[in-house]
């Protein structure tokens, strides 16, 4: 709610005393042209913020509702949309590559894990990195080779100059021989 929005209080209810509410509060706005923007009764909940130290004032048409159920439930929206701000902030998912619904949900998604796997490593690393710096870092590294883990907790050692190749076959019997076959006869199978 604005600091300078004018309203009269219609009806109050009682707050539990040691509480974090404020003020439970049944309003309506008074302002000029506010009955035209908003002509019914909304509930006025002022709730403490022991973390910032200050007022936050929330407004909303629940009136069955409790104020701590109030304000838990913005607290809890307020938590998503924090979530959700570094999603964009991080992962660069500001547009959407596709329209459909599914489409939508493949990157919601996609980009859930990335940060999923992302915060792990953070997670697990010693280096002392900002969630941010590591986003940015992964990126700048991403197609360089070096030991991941290693990598984590020394980034600014010199990658080595020739990838030590470790190739692993297959436990299945017979594949050495078929292998063979197609490099003889070319890319045919």
């Amino acid at each position: 709610m604005k600091d300078n929005a004018v309203f009269n209080v219609v009806k109050e209810r009682e707050i539990q005393p040691h509480s974090t509410i404020l003020a439970d509060q049944f309003i309506r706005f008074t302002g000029l042209g506010a009955w035209e923007k908003c002509p019914h009764i909304l509930r006025r909940v002022v709730v403490w913020d022991d973390v910032h130290n200050e007022e936050i004032v929330l407004l909303t048409n629940h009136f069955s509702l409790v104020a701590s159920t109030i304000s838990a439930i913005y607290k809890d929206r307020w938590e998503i949309e924090i979530f959700f701000k570094t999603l964009k902030q991080n992962l660069k998912v500001k547009t959407f590559v596709g329209t459909s619904e599914n489409a939508l949900y493949i990157q919601i998604w996609t980009a859930l894990i990335a940060m999923l796997i992302i915060k792990y490593l953070h997670h697990l690393s010693t280096f002392s990195w900002s969630l941010s710096n590591l986003v940015s870092l992964l990126h700048w590294n991403l197609f360089t080779y070096r030991e991941l883990y290693a990598w984590l907790d020394n980034p600014y050692e010199t990658p080595p100059a020739e990838p030590e190749l470790v190739q692993e076959t297959l436990p299945i019997p017979g594949l050495g021989q078929q292998v063979c076959k197609i490099q003889k006869r070319g890319t045919r199978s």
